[in-house]
């Protein structure tokens, strides 16, 4: 996907937008048969691939590390909607959701995003170079939030279970905000010069405003404001064709016989997958670290976003919010972050390191369909 509006109206990433949101009629409130169920998924994950596509644009437009920036809160946005979503819909059943899927939504980031394009890296230049002082406030701030928002629920002792009272509730969501808010203000005004590519001789490459030689001419005002528009409108469509088509996705979970985690592993693919393109995308490039600006702040969002959003949410929704993971996904957490930490603070990674992450991810994905 080029970073550009297309000339054409007829274009996929403008009629999936507009066709996911007429689709509506059709879905609203309805029980789907079997055939407007795969009808409506369709364009479900066609609006999220013209939803990353248009934050493109606008990321290409402002340059980095705004880009990353944009990519990763657009993906938080739809991944919080479909989570309140199906939350709304699950009543207990789907208490575990947010934590799932957030959870779900770090192991894929920081080990299958991260891993994969370390490897495109070091097999395009033997060794993927990237900027340690960035990328390790990034991992820093991920593991903070992590154990406080999905570990000590497990350790708490003021409601049974692994749950966060209401006082510690509050904390953790204020916590997620406050330290997400100083990520974004470190990554884009104080040290943006952290998140910026590095060539392998550690030279710092400012792509603000340049022309990147695989893409188009940097997009226009006009084209940027025009990507935006179908940016929010690819979400509204997004959020409704999700609500329709969630009743189907937990049946089917179900009737496999799979554990209730899998719908949050599904929510967070569905979402990560383009940004996962992306990423690999710039890895080609040779900009491993606009590759990790994308895994890490799709973590640090989708943490410093969602529990705030399911933790206001939930004094609404039914049924209760179970925040603490178990000791398997919590020991998987720990070999997460000291794996990140001996990968990040060198600045270069070779083919071994992008495979140990991936190796994580694949046995996160193993216990998730065989606890």
């Amino acid at each position: 996907m080029s970073a550009r509006l297309p000339a054409s109206l007829f274009h996929w990433t403008v009629l999936a937008p507009v066709l996911s949101v007429a689709l509506l009629g059709l879905t609203w409130g309805r029980t789907l048969p079997g055939w407007l169920v795969a009808v409506a998924s369709c364009f479900l994950a066609a609006a999220v691939l013209a939803a990353v596509h248009h934050a493109e644009v606008v990321a290409h437009r402002v340059g980095e590390p705004f880009g990353s920036l944009v990519l990763a809160v657009a993906v938080t946005v739809i991944e919080v909607a479909l989570i309140v979503t199906l939350m709304a819909d699950g009543g207990d059943k789907s208490a575990s959701l947010a934590r799932d899927t957030v959870f779900a939504a770090v192991m894929i980031t920081c080990n299958g995003i991260v891993g994969l394009c370390l490897v495109v890296g070091a097999l395009r230049r033997g060794v993927a170079v990237f900027n340690a002082r960035g990328t390790g406030t990034a991992l820093a701030a991920i593991a903070t939030l992590a154990t406080l928002s999905l570990v000590l629920p497990t350790f708490t002792t003021s409601t049974p279970g692994p749950r966060f009272s209401g006082l510690q509730l509050v904390y953790a969501a204020t916590a997620s905000v406050v330290l997400y808010a100083l990520f974004v203000a470190t990554q884009t005004v104080r040290h943006r010069s952290y998140f910026l590519p590095v060539t392998h001789e550690g030279k710092v490459i400012d792509e603000s405003g340049a022309v990147d030689e695989t893409h188009a001419d940097r997009p226009s005002a006009r084209a940027a404001l025009g990507s935006l528009g179908l940016l929010l409108l690819s979400l509204v469509g997004v959020v409704a064709l999700a609500k329709s088509v969630s009743p189907a996705v937990e049946a089917g979970v179900a009737a496999a016989g799979l554990p209730s985690a899998v719908v949050g592993v599904i929510i967070a693919l569905l979402v990560l997958l383009p940004e996962s393109i992306a990423a690999v995308r710039a890895a080609r490039r040779d900009r491993v670290q606009t590759s990790l600006n994308l895994g890490f702040g799709s973590a640090m969002a989708s943490i410093g976003l969602t529990i705030p959003a399911v933790a206001a949410a939930s004094v609404w929704l039914p049924g209760r919010l179970v925040l603490g993971l178990d000791a398997t996904h919590i020991v998987l957490l720990v070999l997460t972050v000291a794996v990140g930490t001996l990968t990040v603070v060198p600045g270069r990674a070779v083919l071994l390191q992008g495979a140990v992450h991936l190796a994580v991810l694949a046995g996160y994905l193993v216990l998730a369909l065989s606890p």
